[in-house]
């Protein structure tokens, strides 16, 4: 018997988990992508303007992000992560100039936060209790409605924790899924928080390593096809179009569309998806600092949310940027360079060479309201899944999420009926 063969749209964080989960239980699998490259929004590129390579934005994942360990054992990448080894987080008041280390212990009883000089400067370990009602959160709460603002651990730990992690204004932001986030990492304990940092790029680490091994069970990537229609017969899929190459679709076949959220409400209107969405800026700047061995640092006050330097760049994130329309992408360059520079303890005066680039659909807004209409990997069609950190993963749009996004997508296609 033929085998089936699954045709996976999109070679993104979501379509590479899919399309590793597929071929390594057997399956015969292509993948298809648009753009000259895979990775999606989660890769390295050759700036020509600063002579190196730099990520297309930063990505801090944890220990504690399953899916994320998953796909990096799974493709043989986790010696290609870094970090502090340990879980510790650095930050820095560009107010105040203070700065301090926050260092949990490993266990999950957090005994840090009883010693002033592992937790957050200027809290008491009662302040810490500020999380409890984050514990009880539904689909209908709203983070501003939870956390009490007066409370100091709030400016200096959860708005800039919030705003990066959910890339949506505190005060409007889902509690459930900042809950989902929480109950993966820091209710487990320390052993769950230790970041992990690419050593050399995220391609190196999130996309190079897959693709060798989808190769290795022969995978085929078809770089620049651009999916324009799926033609149907009743409620299967039997042909796809790719700027009018022709692509048959067998009655055994499947098809996964791990494609962004925008591009679906073209493709398929009647599929539900987020319609509200943050942007993101990152920049990136020459500089002449040596790793700390952290590779990162939270900023409190300022205009960014974390700083990674590596390998001579100094990488910075502004989520939300929705939060500073007033300034022109350009303009914000020299704004953010001050903050690095004292970060650094560098000229804020001079301003080394540079490249800031504006993600204008980065991810969906994580509120209540855009998190319910997030479609399950299941459609309930004959041969189609969805992936996508936009589908309802319970996550909101992380590396984590979209690779749990993949997995799920791919159990879809694996309950359907094993390889012949």
């Amino acid at each position: 018997m033929t085998k089936r063969h699954v045709h996976v749209i999109g070679a993104g964080m979501a379509g590479l988990s899919t399309a590793l989960q597929l071929a390594l239980s057997g399956e015969k699998v292509t993948v298809y992508e648009a753009a000259p490259f895979a990775g999606g929004r989660c890769r390295s590129f050759l700036d020509r303007e600063l002579g190196c390579r730099v990520d297309n934005g930063n990505h801090l994942v944890l220990s504690g992000n399953v899916a994320v360990q998953d796909y990096l054992y799974l493709t043989n990448a986790l010696d290609t992560m870094g970090g502090p080894g340990a879980p510790v987080f650095p930050f820095i008041d560009i107010g105040t100039g203070e700065r301090w280390t926050v260092r949990m212990n490993k266990g999950a009883l957090p005994w840090w936060i009883f010693d002033k000089n592992r937790r957050v400067l200027g809290t008491k370990p009662a302040d810490y209790l500020s999380a409890l009602p984050l514990l009880k959160a539904d689909a209908t709460d709203r983070l501003g409605n939870l956390l009490d603002k007066s409370n100091p651990l709030y400016r200096r730990f959860w708005e800039p924790f919030i705003i990066g992690a959910l890339n949506t204004e505190p005060d409007i932001s889902s509690a459930l899924l900042l809950k989902n986030i929480f109950a993966q990492t820091f209710a487990v304990g320390g052993k769950a928080c230790i970041p992990l940092i690419p050593k050399v790029g995220l391609s190196e680490s999130f996309v190079q390593p897959c693709l060798n091994t989808l190769r290795q069970h022969d995978v085929e990537v078809k770089y620049y096809h651009r999916l324009r229609s799926l033609l149907w017969e009743g409620d299967q899929v039997r042909e796809l179009d790719f700027n009018g190459t022709m692509i048959e679709i067998g009655v055994e076949d499947w098809v996964v569309l791990a494609l962004p959220a925008w591009f679906m409400r073209e493709l398929l209107p009647e599929v539900p998806t987020p319609t509200d969405f943050r942007s993101i800026i990152n920049a990136h700047f020459r500089v002449d600092a040596p790793d700390d061995g952290m590779g990162f640092t939270g900023m409190i006050g300022g205009y960014a949310e974390w700083v990674f330097v590596r390998n001579g760049i100094a990488s910075v994130t502004i989520s939300c940027a929705e939060r500073h329309k007033n300034i022109a992408v350009r303009d914000m360059a020299a704004l953010v360079w001050h903050e690095i520079a004292q970060l650094l303890h560098l000229d804020p005066a001079h301003v080394p060479p540079h490249r800031i680039f504006l993600e204008k659909y980065a991810t969906f807004a994580a509120t209540p309201e855009q998190n319910i209409r997030r479609p399950t990997s299941y459609t309930g069609w004959k041969n189609v899944a969805l992936a996508g950190e936009w589908t309802a993963t319970g996550l909101p749009s992380t590396i984590e999420g979209a690779l749990r996004s993949g997995m799920k997508a791919a159990q879809v296609v694996l309950r359907w009926g094993a390889p012949q």
